[in-house]
C-alpha cells in the first residue's frame, strides 16, 4: 500500500506528470485540479499543503490529472469556466469562453441598449453576462444545438437573468422575430485548413460545430451579413467575434448590407478581433 501522501507532494507530482505530457501551465491545473478534488476554493490549497491527503480525495485528484494529462480540458474536468467575473457552467456540448471574448462584452457596453439578440449564444456566456451587466434590459439567444440552448438556459438561471432571457433552438435568423438594438454573436470562424493547429483540448474537446464552418471560416459571416440589416433596430449596432485575419472582408460584409460606422476592434494583445457596424437612422432604444 502506499504510504499517504501530503497535499504538497501530491501536488508536485501530478505538475510533473503533466509537464511530462507536455501540458501547459502544468502547476496551475495541478493546484486547480487539487482544489476541485478537495471540494475547496483554489485560494485554500496553501492551506492544505502540508496534511495527508484523504484517500478519496487522492483517488478523485488520480483521476483527474489522468484525464488531464490526456489534454481533456481543465473546465471540462471541473465543470466551469470564468468570464467576465462570472463562474460559466461548460461542458464538451459548448465551446468554453475566452477572454478574448471579453473585448466585446466591453464594446456592447459602450452603449446603453434594451434588447439583444445572441446569434449562435452556445454557453450563454455572452448574453447572460450583457444582461447581468443591463438589468433592464431583455434577450434573445439562438443556438443550432438543443444542447447548447440546455446550458445556455442553465446559465441563465445561475446568474438571475432567465427571466429576461428567451432562449431557442435556431439556424441563424431562423426562429428571430422582432428588432433589436444590439445584435451579438462569436459565430464559428477557423477554416477547415486551420483545425489542425488548435491544441488538443480544443481539436477534441469542443464542439466542432461551434469551431468550424468546414470551409473558409466566413459562411456564418455571410449568412449574418444578409440579414442583419432587417434586425436591427434605427441605431442598433451589430457586434462579431472574428479570427484576427477577418476583419477586413467580415467589415466589407457588413457595409455591402448597408451598415454605417464600419470598424475593426482589437484586442488586449492588439489583434483585430470584433466587428462593429450600425443600423442608419436615430436610435429609438
Amino acid at each position: 500500500m502506499n504510504a499517504p501522501q501530503t497535499a504538497a507532494q501530491a501536488m508536485a507530482a501530478a505538475a510533473a506528470r503533466l509537464r511530462a505530457a507536455g501540458v501547459p501551465d502544468p502547476a496551475r491545473d495541478a493546484r486547480v485540479l487539487l482544489a476541485h478534488a478537495a471540494r475547496i476554493e483554489a485560494s485554500r490549497v496553501t492551506l492544505i499543503a502540508p496534511e495527508d491527503l484523504d484517500p478519496d480525495v487522492a483517488e478523485r485528484y488520480e483521476q483527474l490529472i489522468s484525464l488531464r494529462a490526456i489534454r481533456v480540458p481543465v473546465s471540462h474536468l471541473v465543470g466551469e469556466r470564468e468570464f467576465y467575473g462570472r463562474r460559466f457552467k461548460v461542458s464538451s456540448d459548448v465551446l468554453d469562453p475566452r477572454p478574448e471574448t471579453e473585448c466585446l462584452i466591453e464594446a456592447a457596453l459602450a452603449e446603453p441598449f434594451s434588447r439583444v439578440l445572441d446569434l449562435g449564444l452556445g454557453s450563454g456566456c455572452i448574453l447572460v453576462t450583457l444582461l447581468a451587466e443591463q438589468p433592464k434590459a431583455t434577450g434573445l439567444g439562438v443556438d443550432l444545438s438543443e444542447a447548447a440552448c440546455l446550458q445556455a438556459s442553465a446559465n441563465a438561471v445561475l446568474h438571475r437573468v432567465e427571466p429576461r432571457a428567451d432562449v431557442r433552438q435556431s439556424d441563424w435568423f431562423a426562429q428571430v422575430e422582432g428588432q433589436f438594438d444590439l445584435i451579438v454573436s462569436n459565430p464559428p470562424y477557423i477554416a477547415l485548413d486551420e483545425m489542425e493547429g488548435l491544441s488538443a483540448e480544443v481539436r477534441g474537446h469542443e464542439p466542432e460545430m461551434a469551431l468550424t464552418d468546414g470551409a473558409d471560416g466566413l459562411s456564418a459571416y455571410r449568412a449574418i451579413s444578409q440579414q442583419v440589416a432587417e434586425y436591427l433596430a434605427p441605431g442598433g449596432r451589430v457586434l462579431l467575434e472574428i479570427g484576427p485575419t477577418q476583419g477586413a472582408q467580415v467589415a466589407e460584409m457588413l457595409r455591402t448590407a448597408g451598415l454605417v460606422d464600419v470598424r475593426v476592434l482589437p484586442d488586449l494583445d492588439g489583434r483585430d478581433r470584433v466587428v462593429f457596424g450600425r443600423n442608419c437612422g436615430e436610435n429609438t432604444a
